[in-house]
């Protein structure tokens, strides 16, 4: 069942591709709308690849968003699916004898609106990977019916992905609320005139853009973010 009604701020975050920076987009939402006083948790439904650390199984992404926000949730909350092996979701869980199923994931996520101003809600991979046999990651977006954040990552072929997850995303009946430019390839020729063209392909505003850095935090990236839209969107 699709939870009703938005919550201000809240949103679902979905990339052009895997390796675009959503965990780290994602988790600069959080700390942006926890800096303006709201209480916010960031969600990853589902991640893939887990080291053993401190005695328990670790995901890097889940840990930042876990950092990031301001309200204390269990792990098993956050993540109801860490799978031990990074690899495509279906997969990494048929090997692991895990089911992954669409249900759990809409109760962990209305667990944690109970518990907050605003929950982000960060996808795995594409706009259409498959979680499972007869479902993928844009039915989840479908499900909780939130505007959805597009994190482009700005390299050679950025432009068709791009419009391609802008459709689909319309397709389902949901609003693109904006999109972040995030410069993932610091020898990518021609940066500005991509940039205008995502500008001319993308009926959303552009919310920010991340620089080339090196070891580039999400506290960074908090200040670079326009949080208008996406507030707007919660009205």
């Amino acid at each position: 069942m699709r939870p009703t009604g938005i919550d201000r701020g809240s949103c679902f975050v979905t990339g052009t591709d895997t390796g675009v920076g959503k965990t780290l987009v994602a988790s600069a939402l959080v700390r942006a709308l926890a800096g303006r006083g709201l209480r916010v948790v960031g969600m990853k439904p589902v991640a893939a690849g887990a080291q053993w650390r401190d005695g328990a199984w670790r995901n890097d992404d889940v840990e930042e968003l876990a950092a990031a926000g301001n309200v204390a949730v269990p792990r098993d909350t956050l993540c109801p699916y860490l799978l031990p092996q990074a690899l495509a979701p279906h997969i990494a869980a048929e090997l692991a004898g895990v089911r992954l199923e669409l249900p759990a994931m809409l109760r962990a996520y209305q667990v944690l609106r109970a518990q907050s101003d605003a929950v982000i809600v960060e996808g795995v991979g594409g706009f259409r990977v498959p979680l499972g046999s007869d479902f993928d990651s844009a039915d989840l977006a479908g499900e909780l019916g939130l505007p959805v954040v597009l994190v482009v990552g700005l390299r050679l072929g950025c432009l068709s992905h791009a419009a391609l997850t802008a459709e689909a995303i319309a397709v389902r009946g949901l609003r693109l609320c904006g999109w972040v430019a995030n410069a993932i390839d610091a020898q990518m020729v021609q940066a500005e005139r991509n940039v205008a063209a995502l500008q001319r392909l993308l009926r959303a505003p552009c919310l920010g853009r991340v620089p080339w850095t090196a070891g580039v935090r999400a506290h960074d990236v908090a200040a670079l973010l326009d949080l208008s839209p996406l507030l707007a969107a919660g009205l």
